[in-house]
């Protein structure tokens, strides 16, 4: 799911999006090419609507948000160009592998997209500014050894690393169905490409059934204790929940331990800069529309 607080930026950029492309709503609508007219994005008993109506409707309901929000845009890039700051393809693919895995994997990833009418190559621009904008405020965002020691101590817990299963499963609806594919597993079949065939998560299935790390609590209860009582590399019997019958295979442990401070700086330093970023950016862009000249035309 794209986060709650970008929401609103999200939406602003794609009205901006559909004012510069303008027609697409006609394909969107299955309109028929012989039927279009010049200027007419939809007919409705035989009335036309233009794109210059659907223009104005668009600059009326948030074209200030949406010219605003590119005006920034625009400001980041020529600032990153002035002070030579480069954003790698590798730093883009990070954020979207974090995304993906926040998400939920890949499906959940595509399928929050398509409930933004957002594409990847937007998304990706969207991310490259958010890269610059990081960057940008860096040097304007300093935080000491003080305060991240300051912080460590008040919030250790948290650091904390909690017992965590790396686990995968294929989920049937019935009991016949998970002995069948146990059985076959039994005999070597792949667990990756019987969750492909079999599982009906399809959160995760296209994926082998890879559920990542998750720590006690994230679970169904009996869900959890068996794949928490597995070893590494093994699968268990069909576990019966809710949801139907699950195959559980564990890929990979991480036991419980204590938080460290040098092991902790880097999230810290992270938990940080986040809290101090809304400020230092509104000081920022202030500081920047007084500094261009900027002349809108709506």
């Amino acid at each position: 799911m794209i986060e709650q607080t970008n929401k609103k930026r999200i939406i602003a950029l794609l009205i901006a999006v559909v004012i510069i492309v303008g027609a697409l709503v006609t394909v969107k609508l299955g309109f028929n090419e012989d039927k279009k007219e010049e200027n007419v994005v939809a007919l409705v008993g035989g009335e036309r609507i233009t794109k210059d109506e659907l223009y104005d409707f668009l600059v009326k309901a948030n074209g200030q948000g949406a010219l605003d929000s590119l005006i920034v845009n625009k400001i980041i890039l020529l600032e990153s160009k002035k002070q030579n700051i480069q954003i790698s393809e590798d730093e883009i693919k990070e954020q979207i592998d974090k995304m993906v895995e926040t998400i939920g994997g890949q499906e959940a990833y595509e399928s929050a997209l398509q409930y933004y009418g957002f594409s990847e190559d937007e998304l990706r621009k969207d991310i490259e500014i958010n890269l610059y904008l990081t960057k940008l405020l860096e040097p304007e965002i300093p935080i000491t050894d003080e305060e991240m020691k300051d912080y460590f101590k008040e919030n250790k817990d948290s650091f904390n690393q909690m017992e965590e299963v790396k686990a995968s499963h294929i989920l049937v609806e019935t009991e016949e169905t998970a002995l069948e594919v146990k059985e076959k597993l039994s005999k070597g079949e792949s667990f990756e490409e019987l969750a492909k065939e079999y599982s009906t998560d399809t959160s995760n299935s296209q994926q082998g059934g890879d559920l990542g790390f998750f720590g006690r609590g994230r679970m169904v209860t009996e869900f959890e204790e068996t794949a928490f009582s597995l070893g590494i590399g093994e699968v268990s019997d069909p576990v019966k929940t809710d949801f139907g019958y699950h195959i559980i295979k564990v890929e990979d442990k991480k036991e419980a331990k204590e938080a460290n401070y040098e092991e902790s700086k880097d999230k810290i330093k992270e938990i940080l800069f986040q809290e101090k970023f809304q400020g230092a950016y509104d000081t920022w862009i202030q500081n920047k529309l007084e500094e261009y000249e900027i002349q809108t035309f709506l």
